[in-house]
């Protein structure tokens, strides 16, 4: 599916017969959500784009938990995004993070997507499952958020090692390799952002 002015979101290359990870960029070029929905609100694609491939990952499991439909979900995943695409303001960062926002819309849509296929079925027991399930992976996407931000303050190399090691799953000598840096370099590197993580994170 190309970029067109009216879908600013890239397509979604998932097996459908998987809940998909959330995925993300992680680097110096990735902004913050709050920095990004400044950029949707002047209608900036690139932005719009770069939310989708952050969080539709993470809206797409809650609502297939819910529907049991991988295309009803896909369904779901969309009309959300293209929602926070037409009417940014919907989103307020008062209300909490993003990506917390997000999921509960993804809830409450798909349970609305469940009751208008099922008609009459109680659908309690889903809700109810759904509701501790989506408060797990809000805590897990708020984490990488913080996760993101810390690794953006990190110094270039440092960086590049830690994504190479752990989001593009290279080991230390393929990164040597890679980068043409001594092996005990790109370790010394690696130490330290995770030292320099942990400690943020600690804070």
């Amino acid at each position: 599916m190309p970029v067109q002015p009216n879908n600013p979101m890239p397509p979604d290359p998932r097996n459908q017969d998987e809940e998909a990870p959330s995925s993300g960029r992680y680097g110096s070029e990735v902004g913050s959500d709050k920095s990004l929905m400044e950029r949707v609100r002047v209608r900036e694609q690139q932005a719009m784009a770069e939310i989708f491939d952050r969080y539709a990952g993470l809206v797409y499991s809650v609502a297939l938990r819910v529907l049991k439909d991988s295309s009803h979900a896909e369904d779901v995943t969309q009309e959300i995004f293209f929602q926070l695409w037409r009417n940014p303001d919907s989103f307020s960062s008062s209300r909490g993070a993003l990506a917390t926002w997000l999921l509960v819309v993804a809830r409450n849509r798909a349970i609305d997507h469940l009751r208008q296929r099922r008609p009459g079925v109680p659908v309690d027991e889903v809700v109810a499952e759904s509701a501790t399930n989506m408060q797990s992976e809000a805590e897990r996407s708020i984490m990488m958020e913080r996760v993101r931000g810390i690794i953006d303050d990190l110094p270039q190399e440092q960086q590049r090692s830690l994504q190479m090691a752990f989001f593009d799953g290279l080991s230390h000598s393929e990164i040597a390799e890679k980068t043409g840096q001594p092996l005990g370099t790109v370790k010394t590197r690696i130490r330290s952002a995770l030292t320099s993580l942990r400690k943020r994170l600690e804070q």
